[in-house]
């Protein structure tokens, strides 16, 4: 039985969906699959760029809309269609590579559909061999008037990096949102995103609901990380993995199995494919 409560899944990818053997176990992949079969919109909310989710996108077969970029962007990449966007400004993003460049500090910069580096850096290949996304080396000095920018990014590996990192997030605390994220499949090393103020999954959440008609009572939400929670603040059912940090999970409805034992597809079996009684 289906459970016709709910008509919008959301889930996050990494830590959520992807654990450390860097794939979708193939219990989440059917019951995602039965979902969406049934008739519920599923739909990606993450704090990646778009590119660096068309693989995931395409072995679900998920060819409706989802949230990018800690939601920043909201689109679908199957149909080239934008619902919602909200890029970092172009002065802004002029002064955040002045900041980086004076203070040697590596950043990422994510259009709509390109990822851009100065060189190659451990991020870029990250992206190339984990992401399967391509760099496209630039200088970012005039970056900002040719793009517009919907992320940045920085990642750090060494006390020193995080250090600068630091001074960065408190040069540009008031005009940008910052999210420090991991994934099981990089122990040790922080991605930050880098959005524009005001930027939030749930948000986007809201962008989303409202294009497809559906209300907030209506999503359940599955997500593992402390960017997931004004998403869990909108959605009708929000569902921690059980890697989930301790206040993540207590602002959750219901605390699944961790990402390695398919927490997800535990979560849509409990609570979607079956009416509880």
């Amino acid at each position: 039985m289906v459970n016709n409560q709910y008509k919008l899944l959301v889930v996050d990818v990494d830590g959520t969906l992807l654990g450390k053997n860097r794939r979708i176990s193939a219990e989440d992949r059917e019951a995602l699959a039965k979902a969406r079969d049934s008739g519920m919109y599923v739909s990606l909310s993450t704090g990646r760029a778009a590119q660096s989710c068309l693989e995931i996108i395409n072995q679900l077969s998920l060819d409706g809309y989802h949230t990018f970029s800690e939601g920043a962007a909201v689109g679908s990449p199957s149909q080239g269609d934008e619902v919602y966007a909200k890029p970092i400004n172009k002065q802004v993003v002029r002064q955040m590579v002045e900041f980086a460049h004076r203070h040697k500090i590596d950043l990422d910069f994510y259009s709509a559909t390109q990822y851009f580096a100065e060189r190659e850096t451990w991020s870029a290949v990250a992206h190339r061999h984990f992401f399967y996304v391509e760099p496209i080396m630039v200088d970012f000095t005039n970056l900002w008037e040719r793009e517009r920018i919907i992320k940045g990014g920085l990642v750090v590996l060494t006390p020193s990096e995080a250090d600068k990192v630091r001074d960065f997030c408190r040069r540009f605390s008031d005009i940008l949102y910052f999210s420090w994220v991991t994934t099981p499949v990089y122990p040790g090393v922080d991605f930050i995103n880098v959005v524009a103020a005001g930027v939030s999954k749930g948000k986007a959440l809201e962008a989303l609901t409202a294009h497809l008609g559906i209300a907030m009572s209506e999503v359940v939400a599955i997500g593992d990380g402390i960017n997931d929670l004004p998403l869990f603040s909108k959605a009708g059912l929000a569902i921690a993995m059980g890697n989930a940090p301790d206040e993540v999970k207590a602002v959750a409805d219901h605390v699944t199995l961790d990402v390695d034992h398919s927490g997800t597809a535990a979560a849509i079996e409990k609570f979607l494919l079956q009416v509880s009684g």
